[in-house]
């Protein structure tokens, strides 16, 4: 099970706005693990104005 601080400490340093392969990439990037990765393939393919926007995606 994935928390929001590990999708928060995958996303840091990420610039906003940002696509969903963007985000998925930085978070690979930055040592993401694989519930974290996993999480984030399946928010919606969409621009998020910043990691509040994908934290309640993940977590919706």
């Amino acid at each position: 099970m994935v928390s929001p601080i590990d999708i928060q400490k995958a996303l840091s340093g990420m610039d906003y706005p940002a696509g969903k392969q963007q985000i998925v990439q930085h978070a690979r990037d930055n040592g993401g693990d694989e519930a974290v990765l996993d999480a984030l393939e399946k928010i919606d393919d969409r621009e998020y104005e910043g990691p509040s926007g994908v934290s309640a995606a993940v977590f919706d």
